[in-house]
């Protein structure tokens, strides 16, 4: 069964903060996004599993614990999950990334998929599914369900703030899947937008409107 997460630091708080201030400008919009995800990164990958090796210091031979695994595929939802590629990146960069691309119909506020790009072999990887925001829950559904319809077993899903209905709708359509946020909001407004939130998060990222 999977659980919520939710990352509680001061640092991360402090910088979500400065994210949600509508005068915030676009760069620096960015870099505390990827700080975030840089952030958050090292909750997100706390149970990863390690092996032991020999390393030869400049003192003696001795051993020591290097990753298990080293193939991690991280998925940003397109566009604004590109935001939190970067942060992760820095942190692992030897991750290989795919991309997903799904765009909100204004009318009906569901997502529709219109680009799929992962590399070879994703499927045996630890995937992170990564969008800052995770409002409704159905672009995060339709992600998750795409890639488990091609094989994949291990997904995380990772946001910068949720709404309630949002993980709810998640955890119902998906329960083995883990979802890392930063921050749990009120909930949505008319317009399926997270309150308080911090706007269109895509919007924000590439200073489009």
């Amino acid at each position: 069964m999977g659980s919520l997460h939710v990352i509680t630091h001061p640092l991360i708080e402090a910088k979500l903060t400065r994210m949600r201030d509508a005068n915030t400008s676009s760069q620096e919009f960015r870099s505390l996004l990827k700080e975030i995800s840089l952030l958050m990164g090292y909750e997100v990958t706390r149970d990863f599993q390690t092996k032991m090796i020999s390393v030869k210091t400049p003192i003696m031979r001795e051993e020591f614990p290097t990753l298990k695994e080293d193939f991690f595929t991280i998925v940003p939802i397109l566009r604004a999950g590109l935001g939190m590629v970067d942060g992760l990146l820095e942190l692992m960069p030897f991750a290989h990334v795919g991309h997903i691309g799904l765009v909100r119909n204004e009318e009906t506020h569901q997502p529709e998929e219109y680009y799929y790009k992962m590399p070879e072999g994703f499927e045996r990887s630890v995937i992170m599914v990564v969008d800052p925001m995770l409002a409704t829950g159905g672009s995060a559904i339709d992600a998750i369900a795409s890639l488990k319809r091609r094989g994949c077993d291990n997904i995380r899903l990772v946001n910068l703030i949720a709404a309630p209905q949002g993980v709810d709708a998640v955890r119902a359509a998906h329960p083995d899947v883990d979802i890392y946020v930063a921050a749990v909001d009120e909930g949505l407004n008319e317009n399926a937008y997270i309150v308080p939130g911090l706007g269109d998060a895509g919007d924000r990222i590439f200073g489009t409107k």
